[in-house]
C-alpha cells in the first residue's frame, strides 16, 4: 500500500489520538497530533500536512460542531487544497453538507471502522496528490498488487476471470455479501489493468448522502451555492485517464440514477454551477451487496444503468463457501497484527480451526479479520485458542448439526432443479434467481450433473 503521506490529526480526546496515531502509523510518512484548534493551525503552518483528520468539536461545547467548522476555514486559509476528514460522533445529514461544502474532503463518524478509515485516508491522499502533484500519465505509480488470499477453485476461478477481464475497458460489477471484499478486488482488477498507472477513485455510495452526491461526483463552481468559496474537481474528474469504483452502487436513489446514467452514455459531466460539459475517459467499477436484478424488477434500479454497468458481473463468493481459506487467511492477518502490535503468535489450535470451519461467517472476510487482531491483541500464550476467540457456540451447533445430518449437494441440487423450472429453463434468469452469476450456476450444474 502506498504510503498516506504527512497526517495531522487534532481531537481533544486523548484516547481517539492514540488510536489513530496506532492505525495509521504504519502507512503514512509522518504523523503529528493535536489536543486543541490553536496548536492545528500552528502545526498546519510548520509541519505542513497533506491530510488533517479533526475533531468538530472542542471546549466550547459537544455537539454543535462550530469550533470545528472555524478551524476548517482557518486550514484552508493556510492550504486551500489541504484534505480535510471532519469527525464527530453526533453527525447528521445537514451538518456533513456543510462539512463539505466549506471544503472538507471527507466526513468519517465516530466509531469508525479500520477499513473505513483506511478507504477514507486513501482516497483524500489520493486527491491531495492529484492537485498538489499533477505528473504526465508514464509517471504515475501503481499501488502494489493487493493481496487477496485464496486457494479455494471458487477463488482461484474468480481471480483468473477478474484478470483476464481487467486487461479490456469494459465496466465490472462485482457482487457479494457485506465483508468478503469487493473493494479488494476492486483494486486487484485495478492493479493488473492498463490504467494502473492512473488514478483509482472511490466513492463509498453507503455512507454518502444524497445532498453530496452530485457535488462529489461531479464537482462544482465557485458561487454554486452558498458556501461554495472556491472551486472544488468532483471524483470522476480526478479519476480521468483512470478508474472510478462506485461502492454499494445499489443504495444509489433513482434520480441520481439517473444523472449517471447519462455521464456514462454521453462520457462527460458537467460541474455544479456550470454550463460546460467536460469529456471524461474513466473505467468504472461497481459493487453492491444487494440481489441487484431483483431490485431492477422490482423498479427500485434501471435496468438501462446496470446494463451499462455489468458489461462483465463477478460474484465473490461467502466465507462459509470456501472454508479451505480459513486457516490461509487467519494465519496471514494473526502475521499482520502480530507485527503490528509486537506480539509473538505462533498460530492456532487444532480445536479452534476446526471451530472457525464450523462457523459461518456471517460477517466475512471482514469479520474474520477484525475477530483475529482481538485476539492477537488479548492473546496471553503465542498460541490462539478457543478462549482467545469470542465465536457465537449457537452458530457452531447449528453449523456442525447441519453438516452432520444434511445432504448439503442434494439440497443444492433440489434447489438449482426448483430455480430452472420456474424460469422454464433459462440458465440466466435462474442464476438471477439464485442470487448467483450465470458462470457460477453453470459451474454448479456441471458438479450436481444437471
Amino acid at each position: 500500500m502506498a504510503k498516506f503521506g504527512r497526517i495531522l490529526v487534532v481531537d481533544d480526546n486523548r484516547d481517539i489520538l492514540f488510536t489513530l496515531n496506532k492505525q495509521l502509523a504504519l502507512y503514512s510518512e509522518v504523523i503529528k497530533v493535536a489536543l486543541t484548534p490553536e496548536k492545528a493551525v500552528e502545526l498546519c503552518q510548520k509541519f505542513k500536512p497533506d491530510i488533517v483528520l479533526m475533531d468538530m468539536n472542542f471546549s466550547r461545547d459537544a455537539v454543535s460542531g462550530e469550533e470545528g467548522f472555524a478551524l476548517l476555514k482557518k486550514l484552508l486559509r493556510i492550504d486551500d487544497k489541504l484534505a480535510i476528514i471532519m469527525m464527530t460522533a453526533y453527525s447528521d445529514t445537514p451538518k456533513v453538507v456543510r462539512a463539505i461544502k466549506a471544503g472538507a474532503t471527507d466526513f468519517l463518524p465516530k466509531p469508525w471502522e479500520s477499513h473505513q478509515l483506511m478507504a477514507m485516508v486513501s482516497s483524500a491522499m489520493r486527491i491531495r496528490r492529484s492537485q498538489t502533484e499533477p505528473l504526465p500519465p508514464k509517471e504515475h505509480k501503481a499501488d502494489p498488487s493487493p493481496n487477496i488470499i485464496g486457494e479455494s477453485t471458487a477463488m482461484q476461478e474468480l481471480l483468473a476471470l477478474a484478470r483476464q477481464v481487467a486487461h479490456t475497458d469494459a465496466n465490472i460489477l462485482i457482487l457479494g455479501e457485506n465483508g468478503t471484499g469487493k473493494d479488494v478486488l476492486a483494486r486487484y482488477i485495478y492493479s493488473h489493468s492498463n490504467r494502473n498507472t492512473n488514478p483509482f477513485v472511490s466513492i463509498d455510495l453507503g455512507s454518502l448522502p444524497d445532498a453530496l452526491f452530485e457535488g462529489e461526483l461531479f464537482g462544482y463552481e465557485k458561487g454554486a451555492f452558498t458556501g461554495a468559496t472556491t472551486q472544488k474537481a468532483g471524483r470522476l474528474e480526478t479519476a480521468n485517464d483512470g478508474t472510478l469504483f462506485l461502492d454499494e452502487i445499489g443504495n444509489l436513489k433513482t434520480e441520481m440514477q439517473a444523472k449517471l446514467l447519462t455521464c456514462i452514455e454521453k462520457r462527460e459531466f458537467t460541474r455544479l454551477g456550470s454550463n460546460k460539459s467536460t469529456p471524461i475517459n474513466v473505467r468504472f467499477i461497481c459493487a453492491t451487496n444487494m440481489d441487484i436484478h431483483k431490485a431492477v424488477d422490482e423498479g427500485l434500479f434501471r435496468q438501462d444503468l446496470l446494463y451499462r454497468i455489468n458489461t462483465i458481473e463477478l460474484h465473490i463468493p461467502p466465507l462459509r463457501e470456501r472454508i479451505t481459506d480459513i486457516p490461509l487467511l487467519a494465519n496471514h492477518f494473526a502475521s499482520l497484527y502480530a507485527n503490528k502490535y509486537s506480539k509473538v503468535i505462533h498460530g492456532f489450535s487444532a480445536e479452534l480451526l476446526k471451530r472457525m470451519r464450523e462457523y459461518p461467517w456471517p460477517g466475512n472476510v471482514r469479520e474474520l479479520q477484525h475477530m483475529v487482531e482481538r485476539a492477537v491483541i488479548l492473546a496471553k500464550k503465542p498460541t490462539l485458542g478457543v478462549d482467545d476467540f469470542p465465536l457465537d457456540s449457537r452458530y457452531n451447533k447449528k453449523a456442525a448439526d447441519t453438516v452432520e445430518t444434511l445432504d448439503l449437494d442434494t439440497i443444492e441440487k433440489h434447489t438449482i432443479e426448483r430455480a430452472l423450472s420456474k424460469c422454464d429453463g433459462n440458465v440466466s434468469r435462474a442464476a438471477r434467481l439464485l442470487g448467483i452469476t450465470r458462470f457460477v450456476l453453470y459451474r454448479k450444474m456441471e458438479r450436481l450433473g444437471l
